[in-house]
Protein backbone atom coordinates (compact mmCIF):
# COMPACT_ATOMS: atom_id res chain seq x y z
CA UNK A 1 0.00 0.00 0.00
CA UNK A 2 1.41 3.85 -0.96
CA UNK A 3 1.79 6.23 1.58
CA UNK A 4 -0.74 8.14 -0.05
CA UNK A 5 -3.15 5.19 0.31
CA UNK A 6 -2.42 4.92 3.92
CA UNK A 7 -2.86 8.27 4.54
CA UNK A 8 -5.86 8.21 2.93
CA UNK A 9 -7.01 5.06 5.02
CA UNK A 10 -5.81 6.98 8.14
CA UNK A 11 -8.26 9.95 7.44
CA UNK A 12 -11.15 7.47 6.91
CA UNK A 13 -10.78 5.95 10.29
CA UNK A 14 -10.28 9.30 11.74
CA UNK A 15 -13.33 10.63 10.51
CA UNK A 16 -15.45 7.78 11.26
CA UNK A 17 -14.15 7.87 14.94
CA UNK A 18 -14.88 11.19 14.94
CA UNK A 19 -18.73 10.70 13.77
CA UNK A 20 -18.81 7.98 15.61
CA UNK A 21 -17.52 9.51 18.90
CA UNK A 22 -20.51 12.28 18.93
CA UNK A 23 -23.11 9.42 18.45
CA UNK A 24 -21.87 7.58 21.70
CA UNK A 25 -22.99 9.77 24.00
CA UNK A 26 -19.87 9.98 26.04
CA UNK A 27 -17.72 13.14 27.50
CA UNK A 28 -14.07 13.21 26.13
CA UNK A 29 -13.21 12.12 29.41
CA UNK A 30 -15.36 8.90 29.53
CA UNK A 31 -13.93 7.99 26.69
CA UNK A 32 -10.52 8.75 27.39
CA UNK A 33 -11.32 6.32 30.70
CA UNK A 34 -12.34 3.34 28.18
CA UNK A 35 -9.80 3.84 26.09
CA UNK A 36 -6.70 4.07 28.61
CA UNK A 37 -8.79 0.68 30.57
CA UNK A 38 -7.77 -1.43 27.30
CA UNK A 39 -4.38 -0.71 26.96
CA UNK A 40 -4.26 2.98 25.72
CA UNK A 41 -1.25 4.86 26.63
CA UNK A 42 -1.91 8.52 24.99
CA UNK A 43 -3.22 11.18 27.37
CA UNK A 44 -6.13 12.83 27.49
CA UNK A 45 -4.81 15.74 25.02
CA UNK A 46 -3.38 13.60 22.19
CA UNK A 47 -6.81 11.53 21.94
CA UNK A 48 -8.73 14.98 21.76
CA UNK A 49 -6.15 16.46 18.88
CA UNK A 50 -6.21 13.43 17.42
CA UNK A 51 -10.38 13.10 16.98
CA UNK A 52 -9.87 16.74 15.51
CA UNK A 53 -7.60 15.89 13.05
CA UNK A 54 -4.64 18.03 14.50
CA UNK A 55 -2.35 15.44 15.16
CA UNK A 56 -1.32 11.58 14.28
CA UNK A 57 -1.96 8.95 15.84
CA UNK A 58 -0.01 4.92 15.52
CA UNK A 59 -2.13 2.17 14.40
CA UNK A 60 -2.45 0.05 17.70
CA UNK A 61 -3.45 3.02 19.57
CA UNK A 62 -5.96 4.19 16.86
CA UNK A 63 -7.67 0.80 16.84
CA UNK A 64 -8.04 0.73 20.72
CA UNK A 65 -9.53 3.65 20.73
CA UNK A 66 -11.59 2.84 17.82
CA UNK A 67 -12.68 -0.78 20.14
CA UNK A 68 -13.42 1.33 22.88
CA UNK A 69 -16.06 3.48 20.64
CA UNK A 70 -17.12 0.41 19.17
CA UNK A 71 -17.99 -1.03 22.69
CA UNK A 72 -20.00 1.96 23.53
CA UNK A 73 -21.69 1.87 19.95
CA UNK A 74 -22.78 -1.90 20.93
CA UNK A 75 -24.32 -1.22 23.98
CA UNK A 76 -26.56 1.95 22.57
CA UNK A 77 -27.70 -0.76 19.67
CA UNK A 78 -26.01 1.43 17.51
CA UNK A 79 -25.24 -0.32 13.42
CA UNK A 80 -22.33 1.70 11.66
CA UNK A 81 -18.95 1.01 13.55
CA UNK A 82 -15.21 2.19 13.19
CA UNK A 83 -13.29 0.21 10.68
CA UNK A 84 -10.00 -1.34 12.34
CA UNK A 85 -6.21 -0.54 10.36
CA UNK A 86 -6.28 -4.56 10.15
CA UNK A 87 -9.63 -5.70 9.64
CA UNK A 88 -9.93 -9.25 10.73
CA UNK A 89 -9.75 -12.57 8.89
CA UNK A 90 -12.88 -14.13 7.01
CA UNK A 91 -13.95 -16.58 9.31
CA UNK A 92 -16.29 -18.17 7.29
CA UNK A 93 -15.59 -22.09 7.04
CA UNK A 94 -14.90 -23.32 3.31
CA UNK A 95 -14.99 -27.27 3.62
CA UNK A 96 -16.70 -29.90 5.74
CA UNK A 97 -20.24 -29.92 7.58
CA UNK A 98 -19.39 -26.61 9.14
CA UNK A 99 -19.55 -25.20 5.59
CA UNK A 100 -21.99 -27.01 4.39
CA UNK A 101 -24.90 -25.88 7.20
CA UNK A 102 -23.36 -22.47 6.90
CA UNK A 103 -24.23 -22.65 3.46
CA UNK A 104 -27.47 -23.41 3.79
CA UNK A 105 -28.35 -20.77 6.03
CA UNK A 106 -26.84 -18.10 4.17
CA UNK A 107 -28.44 -19.27 1.24
CA UNK A 108 -32.12 -19.30 2.95
CA UNK A 109 -31.21 -15.97 4.66
CA UNK A 110 -33.85 -13.37 2.67
CA UNK A 111 -34.52 -16.31 0.02
CA UNK A 112 -38.24 -17.05 -0.95
CA UNK A 113 -39.08 -20.84 -0.49
CA UNK A 114 -38.38 -22.00 -4.22
CA UNK A 115 -34.65 -21.17 -3.56
CA UNK A 116 -34.39 -24.03 -1.22
CA UNK A 117 -33.02 -26.67 -3.49
CA UNK A 118 -30.58 -24.29 -5.13
CA UNK A 119 -29.23 -23.61 -1.47
CA UNK A 120 -29.85 -27.96 -0.58
CA UNK A 121 -27.39 -28.17 -3.28
CA UNK A 122 -24.62 -25.73 -2.57
CA UNK A 123 -24.46 -27.39 1.24
CA UNK A 124 -24.26 -30.79 -0.50
CA UNK A 125 -21.13 -29.55 -2.98
CA UNK A 126 -19.47 -28.57 0.35
CA UNK A 127 -19.65 -31.98 1.63
CA UNK A 128 -19.06 -33.78 -1.52
CA UNK A 129 -22.75 -34.60 -1.95
CA UNK A 130 -25.61 -34.36 -4.51
CA UNK A 131 -28.84 -33.93 -2.85
CA UNK A 132 -32.33 -33.55 -4.21
CA UNK A 133 -35.45 -32.91 -2.25
CA UNK A 134 -38.79 -35.17 -2.31
CA UNK A 135 -41.80 -33.69 -0.30
CA UNK A 136 -44.62 -35.96 0.52
CA UNK A 137 -47.93 -34.64 -0.42
CA UNK A 138 -50.82 -33.83 2.35
CA UNK A 139 -52.65 -37.27 1.91
CA UNK A 140 -49.13 -38.73 2.58
CA UNK A 141 -49.58 -41.04 -0.29
CA UNK A 142 -47.01 -39.59 -3.30
CA UNK A 143 -42.61 -38.14 -2.41
CA UNK A 144 -43.01 -34.78 -5.02
CA UNK A 145 -39.31 -33.76 -5.80
CA UNK A 146 -38.81 -30.41 -5.66
CA UNK A 147 -37.21 -28.61 -8.72
CA UNK A 148 -33.79 -29.00 -9.38
CA UNK A 149 -32.62 -27.41 -12.44
CA UNK A 150 -29.37 -29.66 -11.87
CA UNK A 151 -31.76 -32.94 -12.35
CA UNK A 152 -34.96 -32.10 -14.13
CA UNK A 153 -35.81 -35.48 -14.80
CA UNK A 154 -36.89 -36.72 -11.27
CA UNK A 155 -40.47 -38.05 -10.92
CA UNK A 156 -42.84 -38.36 -8.37
CA UNK A 157 -42.71 -41.81 -6.52
CA UNK A 158 -45.35 -43.78 -4.19
CA UNK A 159 -45.05 -43.73 -0.39
CA UNK A 160 -45.92 -47.21 -0.43
CA UNK A 161 -44.30 -48.67 -3.44
CA UNK A 162 -40.97 -47.17 -3.77
CA UNK A 163 -37.38 -47.50 -2.01
CA UNK A 164 -38.08 -43.97 -0.95
CA UNK A 165 -41.46 -44.04 0.12
CA UNK A 166 -39.54 -47.26 2.57
CA UNK A 167 -37.31 -44.71 4.02
CA UNK A 168 -40.17 -42.12 4.55
CA UNK A 169 -42.59 -45.11 5.97
CA UNK A 170 -39.51 -46.59 8.54
CA UNK A 171 -37.86 -43.43 9.23
CA UNK A 172 -34.64 -45.37 8.72
CA UNK A 173 -31.66 -44.45 6.25
CA UNK A 174 -31.62 -46.98 3.03
CA UNK A 175 -28.92 -47.30 0.63
CA UNK A 176 -29.76 -47.77 -3.17
CA UNK A 177 -28.60 -48.32 -6.63
CA UNK A 178 -30.30 -46.05 -9.48
CA UNK A 179 -28.73 -46.08 -13.13
CA UNK A 180 -25.15 -47.74 -11.58
CA UNK A 181 -25.47 -44.93 -8.92
CA UNK A 182 -25.25 -45.64 -5.41
CA UNK A 183 -27.54 -43.38 -3.66
CA UNK A 184 -29.13 -42.82 0.00
CA UNK A 185 -32.39 -41.93 0.81
CA UNK A 186 -32.57 -40.08 4.13
CA UNK A 187 -35.67 -38.95 6.26
CA UNK A 188 -36.58 -35.40 6.25
CA UNK A 189 -37.78 -34.71 9.50
CA UNK A 190 -38.17 -31.72 11.29
CA UNK A 191 -37.72 -32.81 15.09
CA UNK A 192 -40.10 -36.22 14.26
CA UNK A 193 -42.23 -34.69 11.52
CA UNK A 194 -42.05 -36.18 9.09
CA UNK A 195 -41.93 -33.95 5.90
CA UNK A 196 -39.99 -36.23 2.56
CA UNK A 197 -36.67 -37.62 2.04
CA UNK A 198 -33.17 -36.60 0.95
CA UNK A 199 -32.08 -37.78 -2.35
CA UNK A 200 -28.31 -38.20 -1.39
CA UNK A 201 -25.49 -39.00 -4.18
CA UNK A 202 -22.28 -39.74 -2.63
CA UNK A 203 -19.15 -39.88 -4.84
CA UNK A 204 -18.20 -42.43 -6.63
CA UNK A 205 -16.72 -45.34 -4.65
CA UNK A 206 -17.95 -44.32 -1.63
CA UNK A 207 -18.72 -46.28 1.76
CA UNK A 208 -22.66 -46.09 2.05
CA UNK A 209 -22.60 -47.33 5.60
CA UNK A 210 -19.75 -45.35 6.32
CA UNK A 211 -21.61 -43.91 10.11
CA UNK A 212 -20.03 -40.49 9.09
CA UNK A 213 -21.11 -40.13 6.16
CA UNK A 214 -24.90 -40.93 7.45
CA UNK A 215 -24.41 -38.84 10.48
CA UNK A 216 -23.18 -35.67 7.92
CA UNK A 217 -26.94 -36.28 5.94
CA UNK A 218 -29.10 -36.49 9.29
CA UNK A 219 -27.49 -33.50 9.87
CA UNK A 220 -28.68 -31.62 6.04
CA UNK A 221 -31.83 -33.34 6.84
CA UNK A 222 -32.86 -32.04 10.33
CA UNK A 223 -31.32 -28.33 9.22
CA UNK A 224 -33.35 -28.84 5.96
CA UNK A 225 -36.62 -30.13 7.06
CA UNK A 226 -36.45 -26.90 9.66
CA UNK A 227 -36.32 -24.60 6.85
CA UNK A 228 -39.20 -26.65 4.94
CA UNK A 229 -41.43 -25.21 7.83
CA UNK A 230 -40.13 -22.11 8.42
CA UNK A 231 -40.47 -21.28 4.80
CA UNK A 232 -43.81 -22.20 4.33
CA UNK A 233 -45.33 -19.79 6.81
CA UNK A 234 -43.88 -16.88 4.45
CA UNK A 235 -44.51 -18.05 1.46
CA UNK A 236 -46.13 -21.15 -0.98
CA UNK A 237 -43.94 -22.60 -3.73
CA UNK A 238 -43.52 -25.72 -1.03
CA UNK A 239 -47.31 -25.73 -0.49
CA UNK A 240 -47.88 -25.82 -4.06
CA UNK A 241 -45.69 -28.70 -4.42
CA UNK A 242 -47.33 -30.64 -2.11
CA UNK A 243 -51.25 -29.86 -2.57
CA UNK A 244 -52.68 -31.85 -4.58
CA UNK A 245 -55.70 -29.72 -5.68
CA UNK A 246 -57.13 -26.70 -3.58
CA UNK A 247 -58.68 -27.16 0.11
CA UNK A 248 -62.05 -25.83 0.89
CA UNK A 249 -62.07 -22.63 2.91
CA UNK A 250 -62.72 -24.65 6.17
CA UNK A 251 -60.15 -27.29 5.96
CA UNK A 252 -57.47 -24.84 5.06
CA UNK A 253 -58.67 -22.79 8.29
CA UNK A 254 -58.19 -25.91 10.23
CA UNK A 255 -54.99 -26.67 8.62
CA UNK A 256 -53.51 -23.08 9.57
CA UNK A 257 -54.33 -24.52 13.50
CA UNK A 258 -52.70 -27.42 13.56
CA UNK A 259 -49.64 -28.34 15.29
CA UNK A 260 -47.48 -30.41 13.52
CA UNK A 261 -48.81 -33.65 13.07
CA UNK A 262 -46.47 -35.66 14.73
CA UNK A 263 -43.72 -34.57 17.49
CA UNK A 264 -42.21 -36.16 20.70
CA UNK A 265 -40.10 -35.59 23.59
CA UNK A 266 -37.46 -38.56 25.31
CA UNK A 267 -40.57 -40.48 26.45
CA UNK A 268 -43.45 -39.79 25.16
CA UNK A 269 -44.80 -39.63 21.07
CA UNK A 270 -47.86 -38.32 19.53
CA UNK A 271 -48.98 -38.47 16.22
CA UNK A 272 -52.32 -37.27 13.81
CA UNK A 273 -54.05 -37.59 11.06
CA UNK A 274 -57.24 -35.62 9.68
CA UNK A 275 -58.89 -37.12 6.61
CA UNK A 276 -60.19 -36.22 3.95
CA UNK A 277 -57.18 -33.61 4.41
CA UNK A 278 -59.09 -31.05 1.28
CA UNK A 279 -62.03 -31.09 3.16
CA UNK A 280 -62.32 -31.82 6.43
CA UNK A 281 -63.77 -28.80 8.21
CA UNK A 282 -64.91 -30.22 11.78
CA UNK A 283 -62.00 -32.08 13.28
CA UNK A 284 -59.22 -30.95 14.93
CA UNK A 285 -56.96 -32.08 17.40
CA UNK A 286 -54.13 -30.50 19.66
CA UNK A 287 -51.48 -31.01 21.91
CA UNK A 288 -48.64 -30.00 24.22
CA UNK A 289 -45.35 -31.56 25.66
CA UNK A 290 -43.36 -30.44 28.44
CA UNK A 291 -40.30 -32.00 30.57
CA UNK A 292 -43.47 -33.46 32.97
CA UNK A 293 -46.84 -33.50 31.53
CA UNK A 294 -48.45 -34.06 27.87
CA UNK A 295 -51.73 -32.29 26.98
CA UNK A 296 -54.20 -33.61 24.64
CA UNK A 297 -56.87 -32.84 22.72
CA UNK A 298 -59.60 -33.72 19.90
CA UNK A 299 -63.06 -32.22 18.19
CA UNK A 300 -65.34 -33.15 16.06
CA UNK A 301 -67.46 -30.07 15.42
CA UNK A 302 -71.58 -31.27 14.36
CA UNK A 303 -72.45 -30.74 10.95
CA UNK A 304 -70.21 -31.05 7.18
CA UNK A 305 -70.38 -27.31 6.53
CA UNK A 306 -67.90 -24.70 6.42
CA UNK A 307 -69.54 -23.29 9.63
CA UNK A 308 -68.14 -26.67 11.22
CA UNK A 309 -65.08 -25.58 10.58
CA UNK A 310 -65.23 -22.64 12.71
CA UNK A 311 -66.62 -24.32 15.43
CA UNK A 312 -64.06 -26.67 15.73
CA UNK A 313 -61.57 -23.54 15.30
CA UNK A 314 -63.23 -21.84 18.18
CA UNK A 315 -62.97 -24.97 20.41
CA UNK A 316 -59.42 -25.50 19.79
CA UNK A 317 -58.55 -21.47 20.46
CA UNK A 318 -60.43 -21.72 23.37
CA UNK A 319 -58.81 -24.66 24.62
CA UNK A 320 -55.25 -22.88 24.12
CA UNK A 321 -55.80 -20.23 25.33
CA UNK A 322 -56.61 -21.93 28.68
CA UNK A 323 -53.92 -24.42 28.96
CA UNK A 324 -51.23 -21.53 27.69
CA UNK A 325 -51.60 -19.83 31.15
CA UNK A 326 -51.83 -22.98 33.39
CA UNK A 327 -55.63 -23.41 33.88
CA UNK A 328 -56.69 -27.25 33.75
CA UNK A 329 -59.22 -29.04 32.01
CA UNK A 330 -62.17 -27.92 34.39
CA UNK A 331 -61.40 -23.98 33.37
CA UNK A 332 -60.90 -25.33 29.61
CA UNK A 333 -63.75 -27.09 29.29
CA UNK A 334 -65.53 -24.27 30.85
CA UNK A 335 -64.19 -22.11 28.22
CA UNK A 336 -64.88 -24.13 25.25
CA UNK A 337 -68.47 -24.49 26.25
CA UNK A 338 -68.65 -20.27 26.73
CA UNK A 339 -67.21 -19.50 23.52
CA UNK A 340 -68.89 -21.57 21.07
CA UNK A 341 -72.20 -21.21 22.58
CA UNK A 342 -71.73 -17.33 23.16
CA UNK A 343 -70.00 -17.45 18.97
CA UNK A 344 -72.49 -20.08 17.34
CA UNK A 345 -76.09 -19.39 18.36
CA UNK A 346 -78.78 -22.03 17.80
CA UNK A 347 -77.58 -25.20 18.39
CA UNK A 348 -73.47 -25.59 17.38
CA UNK A 349 -71.74 -27.92 19.37
CA UNK A 350 -68.56 -30.48 19.21
CA UNK A 351 -67.74 -33.68 20.48
CA UNK A 352 -64.35 -33.83 22.12
CA UNK A 353 -61.65 -35.17 24.63
CA UNK A 354 -59.73 -32.85 26.91
CA UNK A 355 -56.86 -35.25 28.57
CA UNK A 356 -53.20 -34.58 30.65
CA UNK A 357 -50.92 -37.18 31.34
CA UNK A 358 -48.18 -36.56 33.96
CA UNK A 359 -45.02 -38.53 32.26
CA UNK A 360 -43.26 -38.77 35.42
CA UNK A 361 -46.48 -41.33 37.07
CA UNK A 362 -48.52 -42.05 34.12
CA UNK A 363 -51.35 -40.50 35.81
CA UNK A 364 -54.03 -39.86 32.86
CA UNK A 365 -56.60 -37.51 33.74
CA UNK A 366 -59.30 -36.74 31.33
CA UNK A 367 -62.86 -35.74 30.40
CA UNK A 368 -65.30 -36.63 27.63
CA UNK A 369 -68.09 -34.19 26.21
CA UNK A 370 -70.08 -36.68 23.99
CA UNK A 371 -66.71 -38.24 22.10
CA UNK A 372 -66.09 -42.12 21.51
CA UNK A 373 -63.88 -43.22 24.07
CA UNK A 374 -60.05 -43.36 24.13
CA UNK A 375 -58.54 -46.40 24.12
CA UNK A 376 -55.23 -48.06 25.44
CA UNK A 377 -52.83 -50.29 23.45
CA UNK A 378 -50.78 -52.33 26.13
CA UNK A 379 -48.16 -55.27 25.13
CA UNK A 380 -50.12 -55.26 21.67
CA UNK A 381 -53.29 -55.84 23.23
CA UNK A 382 -56.60 -53.02 23.63
CA UNK A 383 -56.80 -53.25 27.10
CA UNK A 384 -59.45 -50.46 28.31
CA UNK A 385 -62.07 -48.41 26.51
CA UNK A 386 -62.05 -45.15 28.91
CA UNK A 387 -65.33 -44.56 29.19
CA UNK A 388 -65.33 -42.19 32.33
CA UNK A 389 -65.42 -38.36 32.61
CA UNK A 390 -68.52 -37.91 30.44
CA UNK A 391 -70.07 -34.91 29.87
CA UNK A 392 -72.66 -33.16 27.29
CA UNK A 393 -71.13 -31.98 24.01
CA UNK A 394 -68.85 -28.69 24.33
CA UNK A 395 -71.14 -25.69 23.78
CA UNK A 396 -74.43 -27.36 25.21
CA UNK A 397 -73.28 -26.90 28.92
CA UNK A 398 -71.18 -27.95 31.11
CA UNK A 399 -73.89 -30.31 33.09
CA UNK A 400 -72.22 -32.70 35.90
CA UNK A 401 -68.50 -32.18 35.42
CA UNK A 402 -66.16 -34.76 36.36
CA UNK A 403 -62.32 -35.45 36.05
CA UNK A 404 -61.84 -39.16 35.70
CA UNK A 405 -58.38 -40.85 35.75
CA UNK A 406 -56.18 -43.79 34.50
CA UNK A 407 -52.85 -45.31 35.15
CA UNK A 408 -50.66 -46.19 32.01
CA UNK A 409 -48.14 -48.29 32.12
CA UNK A 410 -44.49 -47.78 30.08
CA UNK A 411 -44.90 -48.80 26.69
CA UNK A 412 -48.92 -47.63 26.98
CA UNK A 413 -50.84 -46.65 23.63
CA UNK A 414 -53.01 -44.09 24.02
CA UNK A 415 -56.06 -43.60 20.66
CA UNK A 416 -58.00 -40.78 20.20
CA UNK A 417 -60.21 -40.91 17.17
CA UNK A 418 -63.53 -39.44 16.08
CA UNK A 419 -66.45 -41.25 15.02
CA UNK A 420 -65.53 -41.24 11.43
CA UNK A 421 -63.16 -43.56 11.58
CA UNK A 422 -65.76 -46.51 13.08
CA UNK A 423 -68.53 -45.16 11.64
CA UNK A 424 -66.74 -45.24 7.83
CA UNK A 425 -68.94 -47.68 5.62
CA UNK A 426 -68.35 -49.89 2.37
CA UNK A 427 -70.56 -50.17 -0.34
CA UNK A 428 -72.82 -52.88 1.65
CA UNK A 429 -73.25 -50.33 4.40
CA UNK A 430 -70.64 -51.98 6.67
CA UNK A 431 -69.04 -50.34 9.62
CA UNK A 432 -65.58 -50.01 9.61
CA UNK A 433 -66.70 -50.54 13.27
CA UNK A 434 -64.98 -51.03 16.68
CA UNK A 435 -63.74 -54.39 15.94
CA UNK A 436 -61.92 -54.00 12.72
CA UNK A 437 -60.41 -50.92 15.15
CA UNK A 438 -59.29 -53.37 17.74
CA UNK A 439 -57.93 -55.76 15.40
CA UNK A 440 -56.13 -53.23 13.13
CA UNK A 441 -54.24 -51.68 16.03
CA UNK A 442 -53.18 -54.52 17.66
CA UNK A 443 -52.23 -56.20 14.75
CA UNK A 444 -50.08 -52.69 13.73
CA UNK A 445 -48.89 -52.41 17.52
CA UNK A 446 -47.18 -55.72 16.96
CA UNK A 447 -45.82 -54.67 13.77
CA UNK A 448 -43.62 -52.38 15.72
CA UNK A 449 -44.39 -48.89 13.45
CA UNK A 450 -43.53 -45.66 14.79
CA UNK A 451 -46.87 -43.85 15.88
CA UNK A 452 -46.97 -41.47 12.87
CA UNK A 453 -46.66 -44.46 10.27
CA UNK A 454 -49.18 -46.16 12.30
CA UNK A 455 -51.58 -43.72 12.27
CA UNK A 456 -50.88 -42.93 8.42
CA UNK A 457 -51.64 -46.95 8.05
CA UNK A 458 -54.95 -46.64 9.78
CA UNK A 459 -56.72 -43.69 7.93
CA UNK A 460 -55.27 -45.74 4.80
CA UNK A 461 -57.66 -48.57 5.93
CA UNK A 462 -60.53 -46.53 6.61
CA UNK A 463 -60.50 -45.00 3.19
CA UNK A 464 -59.70 -48.47 1.87
CA UNK A 465 -62.86 -49.49 3.67
CA UNK A 466 -65.11 -46.67 2.36
CA UNK A 467 -63.71 -47.20 -1.35
CA UNK A 468 -61.46 -44.46 -0.81
CA UNK A 469 -64.29 -41.44 -0.80
CA UNK A 470 -64.90 -40.39 3.19
CA UNK A 471 -68.36 -39.53 4.03
CA UNK A 472 -67.52 -37.97 7.40
CA UNK A 473 -64.13 -36.70 8.70
CA UNK A 474 -62.01 -39.51 10.14
CA UNK A 475 -58.93 -38.35 12.12
CA UNK A 476 -57.01 -40.29 14.83
CA UNK A 477 -54.29 -39.41 17.66
CA UNK A 478 -51.96 -41.71 18.64
CA UNK A 479 -49.29 -41.44 21.54
CA UNK A 480 -47.07 -43.24 23.40
CA UNK A 481 -45.54 -43.24 26.91
CA UNK A 482 -42.04 -45.27 27.70
CA UNK A 483 -39.67 -44.32 30.43
CA UNK A 484 -37.51 -41.27 30.01
CA UNK A 485 -35.23 -41.23 27.30
CA UNK A 486 -36.49 -44.44 25.63
CA UNK A 487 -38.08 -43.66 22.68
CA UNK A 488 -36.08 -44.08 19.56
CA UNK A 489 -37.57 -43.66 15.88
Amino acid sequence: MSSDQQTSRQDEQRRALSLAFSRANLTLEQLWTRYFALGGVAGLVEVEAYLHGLMPSPALQRDILAHAINERLDELTWPHRVPYTFPSADSRPRTGPLASLVDLLDGMHQAPPEHLPAAAARAGRALGLRIGIYLVDYDQHVLHPLPDPDDPHRVPVGVDTSLPGRAFRTVQTLAGNTDGKQRLWVPLLDGVERLGVLDVTPPEGADLRDPELRQRCRWLSALIGHLVTISTHYGDGLDAVRLQRQRSPAADLIWQLLPPLTAATGSFAVAGVLEPCYEVGGDAFDYSLSPTTASLAIFDAVGHTPRSGFVAAAALAACRSNRRVGHGLFEQARTIDETISGQFPGGAFATGVLAELDLVSGRLRYLNAGHPPPLVLRSGKVVRRLTGGRRLPFGRGTGELTIAEETLQPGDWLVLRTDGITEARDENGVLFGETRLTDFLEREAMAGHPPPEMARRLVKAVLSHQNGVLQDDASVMLARWLKDDELKW
